[in-house]
C-alpha cells in the first residue's frame, strides 16, 4: 500500500499557510496559525486518549448474551433466530467486537434521531471497518420494528440485533429498570479460551455538565459543522428534514 507523501509546507514568517489564495490579511495568517498549532495539540491530546483506552487492563468476563436476529437480506421476511454474543466474533480471527446500543424500543416507542443519523454513518463505512473489526448494532425494539426502520433508512451493510428479554442493554447502562433507553458504544474481545470480555463502554453523559458530548469522537456530522463559522449551533438531527440532499436552494432552518 502506497503512503501519502505530504506536500512541502509552504510559510509566511514562520506561519504554515494552508492555500495559496492571494491578500489574505495579517490578522487573518495569525488567528489561522494560533488555531493550527492549537489543532495539533488537539490531535495529540486524543492520541493520549486513545493510548490510555488501548492500555486499559483486562476487562472483565461477561455471560454470552442471547440476541434474535432476522435474515441478512432485510428483503427477506422477518423471520427471527437465536444469536449468541460469541457468534458475532469472526473466526478465527477473534477480532474485537463493536457494538453501537440503538436507542429504540420499550420506553423509546421512536427510533432516536441522533442515533438515526450515526447509524446512517456506520452503514456508510461498514465495509472499512469490516477490515479491522467486527460491528453490529443492538436494540431494545423487536426485530420486526427494526428491520422495518432499518429497510426505511437503507441500512443494508449492517448486523441488526434486537435485545429481546436480555439484560445486555440494561448491564450495559444504556437501559434502565423502567425500560428507559440510552445510547452507547462498547468493545468486547474473545479469549482463545472463548471467554467474552468487556474492554469498553462510553456514553453520551460523561460529566456532570456534559451531556450529549461523548460520542463526538464518532459524529462525523457535528465534526464537519464544527469547522463553519457557525459551528454546530443547535442542530439536532431530525428522522425526515421533508428535503432531500439536491443541488440547489434550501429552505432556511427554522
Amino acid at each position: 500500500m502506497s503512503k501519502i507523501v505530504p506536500m512541502p509546507h509552504e510559510k509566511t514568517d514562520g506561519m504554515i499557510r494552508h492555500t495559496r489564495l492571494e491578500n489574505e490579511s495579517r490578522e487573518y495568517l495569525e488567528r489561522r496559525e494560533e488555531l493550527r498549532r492549537a489543532e495539533v495539540e488537539l490531535i495529540r491530546q486524543s492520541e493520549t486518549v486513545a493510548a490510555l483506552r488501548r492500555a486499559l487492563p483486562q476487562g472483565t468476563p461477561v455471560q454470552d448474551y442471547g440476541f434474535l436476529e432476522g435474515p441478512e437480506d432485510l428483503d427477506a421476511g422477518d423471520a427471527v433466530r437465536p444469536v449468541r454474543l460469541r457468534e458475532l466474533f469472526s473466526t478465527p480471527t477473534r477480532r474485537p467486537l463493536i457494538i453501537y446500543h440503538f436507542m429504540y424500543g420499550k420506553k423509546q416507542t421512536l427510533p432516536c434521531p441522533m442515533c438515526t443519523m450515526m447509524i446512517d454513518g456506520f452503514n456508510g463505512i461498514a465495509s472499512h471497518l469490516a477490515q479491522n473489526v467486527d460491528f453490529a448494532i443492538v436494540a431494545a425494539a423487536e426485530p420486526a420494528a427494526l428491520r422495518a426502520h432499518a429497510r426505511a433508512r437503507g441500512w443494508r451493510r449492517l448486523r441488526l440485533l434486537s435485545a429481546g428479554d436480555s439484560t445486555f442493554k440494561y448491564d450495559l447502562r444504556s437501559e434502565d429498570a423502567e425500560g428507559r433507553q440510552d445510547s452507547a458504544t462498547s468493545v468486547f474481545t474473545l479469549d482463545a479460551d472463548g471467554t467474552i470480555r468487556h474492554s469498553y463502554t462510553n456514553h453520551p453523559w460523561l460529566a456532570d455538565d456534559v451531556h450529549e458530548r461523548g460520542e463526538d469522537l464518532t459524529i462525523a456530522v457535528y465534526n464537519l459543522l464544527d469547522l463553519t463559522p457557525a459551528g454546530r449551533g443547535d442542530f439536532y438531527a431530525r428522522l425526515d428534514y421533508g428535503v432531500d440532499v439536491h443541488w440547489g436552494a434550501y429552505p432556511p432552518t427554522s
